[in-house]
C-alpha cells in the first residue's frame, strides 16, 4: 500500500494481456506507458525482458516523455517467446539530488543535506552486490566528510554523481504492471513472403492430360525465375466421388471430370493419404526437397473437411451430423449448397479424440517436409480448437508457418490472428479506391490490430474473380499485383491465371468461368509477358530493398488528384521501420517511393509533396527517384512535383529514393 506509482495504458498488449503479440527476429517492440505519481519526486521507471528459456530479466530503463509517458525498447533476436513488463517507483534518491543541484544554486547552506544524501547512499548500497555497494559507500563516506564541505558539495554537484544516480536507482516500494505481456517471435518468412499458386493437375505440359508432381518439379525453375519463395498447392489428398461436383461446380459431374481437390476423401483415402493422378508420397517429398534446393517452400492445403466416402465417415461416424432420414449433412452457406463436403461436427461427444487426430493430419505432413500451412475456412471450425491446436504443434516445430484463408466478418478474422495465425487473407482483395486504401491500410498498420494481424494481400483466388478484374486488360492486372506487392510485405497470387489475365467471370459473379477448382486447364508455361515480367522485377526489387520488406512502415503523401496514390517505405539498419521518421539523421535508409495511377485505362496527372520532414530535409530540397521498373531517374528541387502515368506503359512508379543535403 506504500507504492506511489501508477501505471496505466500500456502498450502493446492485446485484451489486457490474454494474447501475446507478434514479431518476426530482430523485429522492434516500442513499449510505452503512462506513469504517474503523487507530488513532484523523481519517478524512475524500466522495462524488464526475458525469453522464455531465461532466467535472468535483462532492464532497460524507460526514457521519460511529455505529459506522463514514458517509453523503451527491444529487439527479441531468438525464436520463440519472451516476457515483458514494466516496474516504476519514486527514486527518492534521484528527488534528492535534484533538490540538492536546486539548493546549492539558490546559495543555501548543504550541510544537513550532505547527511541526508550520505545516509539514502548508504540505505540504496543494501540493494546491491558487494562490488557496488562497496562504490556507492565509497560516495556516502566523501559526503560524510564534515572536514571537507567543499569537496562534498563539488562531488555532489559533478556530472560523475548524477551518472551514479542514473546507474544505481534507489527502488523502493516498486509498482509492477501485473498485466503477463508476452510477444510470440517468428522467422522472417513469417513476416516477408511471396506466394504463388498452382493446381498440380493442371502441371502437365501434354494438353488436358493430368498433371503430376513430377510435371510441377519441371515447373520449380520458372516459379523460382518469378522470385516467389511459397508454392501454394491445393490439396492434394485423394478427391472423393460421391457427389462429385462437375465443371462450374455443376452437381451433375462427368465421368472424367476429376472434381474438387477441397472434397477431401475417397475409397483411396484420406488427409494423410496423396490423391494416385499426382503421383505417390514419395513423388511429394522428393517435390519438397526439389522445391527447397530452389529456395521455394511447398505450402499444404489444410482443408479439414471431409468428402462423403471419406474414411472417417465410416470409422468415426460420431464425428458428424446425420440428418433424421439418415443421411450426412453436408455443408450448406444458404442459398449455396456443397453437396460434395461433409463438415466436421466439433460439438460431439468424443471430441477431444477428433482433435487430436486432427492435429496428427499437421504432424504427419510436418514429417514429411511441410513448413506452411494455408488453412482453408478455419473460421468455420472453433477458435478454441485452432488456439490449442497451433500451440501444440508449434512447441515441437516453431518455425511452421500458418496463413488464415477467412474472407469473413472483421471480429472473427482478428480473433484468428489473435490465437496464434502467422498471418491471415485480407479485404485488400476488395478495397480500390484511394480513400478505401489509405483507410484499410491505417486500420491495419496504425491501430492495436498491428500487434497481431500480419496480412497477406491477395488479388485473387481460385474462388474470387473480383469485380474490378472482370474482362479488364492487363493494366488492371499489373496495377494490383504491384500494389499487393508494395503495400503488404506478404502477398500472393493465384497463377498463371493471373499472369494470363484470364478475366471472364461466370455469370458476373465473383467467380472464375470454367474454374480450376472443378477442371484440369492447359497452360502455356513458356510464355512471358509483361506481367510475368513485372513478377520478376517486383519479387527482385522486394528481396532488394528492406523497406519493402515490412508493412509496418507505410507513410501516404499528399497529392494533387485522387486518382493518384502515392506512399512511401522507409528502412535502416534492420530496425522496425515504424520509429524512424523520428530518427532523421540515419544516413543508410532505405527509401521507396511508390506513386500508382488508380485509373487503369487512362493516363492520369498531378503533383505529389516532398515529405521534407518524413525524409530529414531541413534545406534545399535535393532528391533523386530512380523507377526501379523501368529504370528512369528524375530529380526533384520543389516542394511539389509533377508526375504522369500512362497505364499502357505502367501505372505505377516504384522510385528508389537518394536524398542529398
Amino acid at each position: 500500500m506504500r507504492n506511489r506509482v501508477i501505471i496505466e495504458n500500456v502498450h502493446p498488449q492485446i485484451d489486457g494481456g490474454i494474447h501475446y503479440i507478434k514479431r518476426t527476429i530482430g523485429e522492434m517492440v516500442n513499449v510505452t506507458a503512462d506513469i504517474f505519481g503523487d507530488g513532484h519526486d523523481v519517478i524512475r521507471a524500466s522495462l524488464l525482458v526475458r525469453h522464455e528459456k531465461d532466467q535472468k530479466w535483462q532492464e532497460t530503463y524507460m526514457t521519460a516523455l511529455p505529459n506522463d509517458a514514458w517509453s523503451a525498447s527491444f529487439h527479441p533476436d531468438t525464436l520463440g517467446f519472451y516476457d515483458y513488463k514494466i516496474i516504476a517507483w519514486i527514486d527518492h534518491l534521484a528527488t534528492w539530488h535534484k533538490g540538492f543541484r536546486k539548493k546549492q544554486e539558490d546559495g543555501q547552506h548543504m550541510d544537513v543535506e550532505l547527511t541526508i544524501g550520505a545516509n539514502l547512499l548508504r540505505k540504496n548500497a543494501e540493494n546491491y552486490p558487494k562490488p557496488e555497494a562497496k562504490e556507492l559507500v565509497a560516495v556516502a563516506k566523501v559526503l560524510e566528510n564534515k572536514k571537507d564541505y567543499l569537496k562534498a558539495v563539488e562531488t555532489v554537484m559533478d556530472e560523475g554523481f548524477s551518472q551514479l544516480v542514473n546507474d544505481f536507482p534507489f527502488k523502493n516500494h516498486a509498482t509492477a504492471y501485473d498485466h503477463k505481456l508476452r510477444v510470440k517471435v517468428e522467422f522472417e518468412r513469417a513476416g516477408f513472403s511471396a506466394w504463388y499458386e498452382i493446381f498440380p493437375r493442371s502441371a502437365s505440359e501434354v494438353p488436358f492430360q493430368h498433371g503430376t508432381f513430377k510435371d510441377v518439379e519441371k515447373l520449380l525453375p520458372r516459379i523460382a525465375e518469378l522470385g516467389f519463395d511459397v508454392l501454394y498447392l491445393p490439396p492434394v489428398h485423394p478427391i472423393g466421388e460421391i457427389n462429385r461436383k462437375g465443371k462450374n461446380n455443376a452437381v451433375a459431374c462427368k465421368e472424367v471430370e476429376p472434381g474438387s481437390p477441397w472434397a477431401i476423401g475417397s475409397k483411396l483415402g484420406g488427409h494423410k493419404s496423396i490423391e494416385p493422378a499426382l503421383g505417390t508420397l514419395e513423388d511429394y517429398e522428393h517435390l519438397i526437397k526439389k522445391a527447397q534446393s530452389y529456395g521455394l517452400d511447398i505450402a499444404l492445403d489444410l482443408a479439414l473437411q471431409c468428402a462423403p466416402d471419406h474414411p472417417y465417415i465410416t470409422e468415426h461416424p460420431e464425428w458428424f451430423v446425420w440428418r433424421p432420414d439418415g443421411s450426412i449433412a453436408y455443408a450448406e452457406n444458404p442459398p449455396k449448397k456443397y453437396q460434395d463436403i461433409v463438415p466436421i461436427n466439433f460439438e460431439c461427444e468424443d471430441w477431444e479424440n477428433l482433435w487430436n487426430e486432427l492435429k496428427s493430419i499437421i504432424e504427419f505432413w510436418i514429417d514429411k517436409g511441410v513448413k506452411i500451412f494455408r488453412v482453408d475456412n478455419p473460421h468455420t471450425k472453433p477458435i478454441s480448437f485452432w488456439q490449442w491446436c497451433i500451440a501444440e504443434v508449434q512447441k515441437k516445430h516453431p518455425d511452421t508457418v500458418f496463413l488464415a484463408e477467412a474472407f469473413t466478418r472483421p471480429k472473427i478474422m482478428a480473433s484468428l490472428g489473435k490465437i496464434g495465425y502467422t498471418q491471415s487473407y485480407t479485404y485488400f482483395t476488395w478495397r480500390v479506391t484511394k480513400a478505401e486504401i489509405i483507410e484499410y491500410m491505417t486500420q491495419l498498420t496504425a491501430t492495436e490490430s498491428r500487434e497481431y494481424y500480419r496480412p497477406n494481400f491477395w488479388p485473387n483466388t481460385p474462388d474470387i474473380l473480383p469485380y474490378h478484374l472482370h474482362n479488364r486488360n492487363s493494366n488492371a492486372f499489373f496495377l494490383r499485383l504491384a500494389l499487393a506487392a508494395t503495400l503488404s510485405s506478404n502477398y500472393g497470387v493465384y497463377g498463371p491465371v493471373y499472369e494470363f489475365a484470364f478475366n471472364e467471370s461466370f455469370h458476373g459473379k465473383e467467380e472464375y468461368m470454367n474454374s480450376e477448382k472443378y477442371e484440369i486447364q492447359h497452360h502455356d508455361w513458356e510464355n512471358r509477358n509483361r506481367l510475368t515480367d513485372l513478377m520478376t522485377i517486383l519479387n527482385s526489387v522486394r528481396k532488394a530493398n528492406p523497406a519493402l520488406q515490412t508493412t509496418w512502415n507505410i507513410h501516404f503523401i499528399n497529392t494533387t488528384s485522387d486518382k493518384l496514390l502515392s506512399f512511401i517505405k522507409i528502412s535502416a539498419n534492420n530496425a522496425d521501420a515504424e520509429n524512424l521518421a523520428r530518427d532523421t539523421k540515419e544516413v543508410s535508409k532505405n527509401i521507396i517511393w511508390c506513386i500508382a495511377n488508380l485509373d487503369t485505362e487512362n493516363t492520369q496527372s498531378g503533383h505529389v509533396a516532398i515529405p521534407k520532414d518524413l525524409l530529414g530535409i531541413y534545406g534545399k530540397i535535393n532528391v533523386m527517384v530512380q523507377d526501379l521498373l523501368t529504370n528512369e531517374t528524375y530529380r526533384w528541387s520543389d516542394e511539389w512535383n509533377y508526375v504522369e502515368l500512362n497505364p499502357y506503359k505502367s501505372p505505377i512508379h516504384i522510385f528508389k529514393v537518394s536524398v542529398f543535403h
